[in-house]
């Protein structure tokens, strides 16, 4: 997001007439991207882009390619007759997604203007206008920002004064200003009647839906984009309206599973009880699961928490990200406590809910010994609470986070172009100071930390297999993280040779990801 000083104020004068007529269209082509693995349901944002323009009597047509094989060519089609199209874009390989079906529009409709959103081109608004693809970004939330958009693209008109718009103009970045933020409840509802949910049940297996009761975080993480991207507020739904929408969702969609997109969802502790009572009194029923940080959980009484897995609560997702107090000062993340990761596991267990840590190796000041400290505490938590799980990522710095101005002092590039930040999933290694030996060391110790988790979870729902790979492995690799030497590693490809290793798991639902994950969830 652009700070203050780079936004240009544009003057009221006489707008532009752009080329080419859209007047008379009402079409509106929104577009997902697919992203590894299977979807979580209907692409919440997209959702709630389309009810204002459905509200203004816009007609939206949502292509989500994760859901339809022949996404580009129908988004070529659908384009024929359309206002503009909207494209969500994330960090990482999905940009490459976004940009073959850009050029594909661009090819078949040159003068149809194409828009970027969502997290990518709000925080990295110039590297994504300098693509020849992309004519306009929305910076931030789009609901109302897209709407004025489609509006001035209908009538011909530029975008000049439309907030929280970026494009290029005669060469030069323009930045109109940030739009004023708008609380949750003045918004309509997403359009979730566009969604075709039998179609998502058959690449989910299950009848899913994505749905956030908030968003923002009032924390600083140094590390963390959404601190840039809701500038620390808090904006959430009440807990009466919370309830009410997703109990008529789940009916009216036969829902089985809801995934809170929330960033820190017990933000307000008292309404997070409140809405999971809510949802167990009505007696409708369902599991849900989201991400928070311990110290909101460790907030909640033993009771409220069972409260939590009675309503059907059934995961939790932490980004706790180390145990080294000394790192944990460097993320600017002095809001974590040790005692709490221990009590967060404990009250989750008496709730009968599953949790996953969320651990960050590799961040700038970090040393061998704050990594051992960390998995040993961990390990330690696993032992006593086996309701644990473990998702370990080298740290990736995307784009926009406040860390920034330092890492470009420790040698790190930042990508100049879309093309570049494509090359940037979740945990590639692009750190000047984990290479090599260092790096080697480090995956290998992560290998075994995983191995012996995976070994604990494999007991849980295999009994034999586990005892027969516990026999097997636990004794030389509990040597093996105690010398600290990893020299021809025999436990880790037995361990893979028998498909007993989940190295990542979603901090939204717990489910295990692919070993090289292609997009952050």
């Amino acid at each position: 997001m652009p700070d203050s000083s780079l936004i240009t104020q544009i003057s009221p004068a006489p707008r532009k007439r752009l080329s080419g007529s859209s007047s008379g269209k009402k079409k509106v082509v929104l577009f997902y991207p697919a992203y590894d693995g299977p979807p979580l349901g209907p692409p919440l944002c997209m959702l709630a882009l389309a009810a204002p323009l459905l509200d203004n009597g816009f007609e939206v047509v949502l292509i989500d390619a994760a859901i339809d094989a022949d996404a580009d060519a129908r988004a070529v089609r659908e384009c024929s007759d359309a206002i503009c199209m909207g494209v969500s874009v994330l960090t990482g390989p999905t940009i490459n997604a976004a940009l073959r079906v850009s050029r594909k529009v661009k090819a078949a409709h040159p003068q149809l203007p194409v828009v970027f959103g969502g997290w990518h081109p709000t925080l990295s608004s110039e590297s994504t206008l300098r693509n020849e693809f992309v004519d306009a970004v929305v910076r931030g939330p789009g609901d109302w920002t897209f709407l004025e958009m489609v509006q001035r693209y209908q009538a011909n008109e530029d975008l000049d004064g439309v907030d929280g718009v970026s494009y290029q103009r005669d060469g030069k970045f323009i930045h109109n200003p940030e739009r004023s933020v708008t609380h949750l409840r003045d918004l309509p509802a997403p359009a979730f009647h566009l969604a075709d949910h039998d179609a998502y049940e058959r690449a989910c297996g299950k009848r899913k839906l994505t749905y956030a009761t908030s968003v923002g975080c009032p924390y600083a993480c140094n590390y963390c984009t959404d601190t840039v991207f809701y500038h620390r507020r808090f904006n959430a739904y009440s807990a009466e309206h919370v309830v009410a929408e997703l109990v008529d969702l789940v009916t009216r969609y036969r829902i089985e599973e809801v995934a809170l997109l929330d960033s820190n969802f017990p933000v307000d502790v008292k309404r997070a009880v409140a809405i999971a009572r809510g949802i167990y009194e009505s007696g409708v029923r369902f599991s849900w699961t989201f991400q928070a940080s311990t110290d909101f959980l460790s907030r909640m009484t033993d009771e409220e928490v069972r409260i939590m897995g009675a309503s059907g609560v059934t995961f939790m997702g932490f980004g706790t990200e180390t145990t080294s107090e000394s790192v944990l000062k460097l993320m600017n993340k002095r809001h974590q406590r040790l005692n709490e990761l221990y009590e967060t596991a404990r009250k989750a267990e008496l709730g009968g809910i599953r949790v996953s840590f969320n651990l960050i190796f590799g961040y700038p000041g970090e040393t061998e010994q704050d990594r051992i400290e960390t998995l040993q505490t961990m390990n330690e938590i696993a032992q006593k609470h086996r309701n644990v799980s473990f998702s370990p990522n080298i740290f990736t710095p995307y784009p926009g986070i406040p860390i920034w101005p330092q890492l470009k002092e420790m040698g790190v590039k930042e990508p100049e172009s879309l093309e570049e930040w494509a090359g940037l999933p979740l945990g590639k290694n692009v750190l000047p100071w984990l290479k090599g030996a260092e790096l080697r060391r480090l995956e290998r110790m992560l290998d075994y930390f995983m191995v012996n988790n995976n070994i604990r979870v494999t007991m849980q729902h295999n009994r034999f297999a586990g005892k027969v790979l516990n026999t097997i492995l636990r004794a030389p690799m509990k040597q093996r993280m105690k010398s600290r030497v990893f020299f021809f590693p025999w436990e880790i490809w037995l361990a893979r040779a028998t498909d007993r290793v989940v190295s990542r798991r979603s901090l939204i639902t717990g489910a295990p990801l692919p070993a090289k994950l292609k997009e952050a969830c």
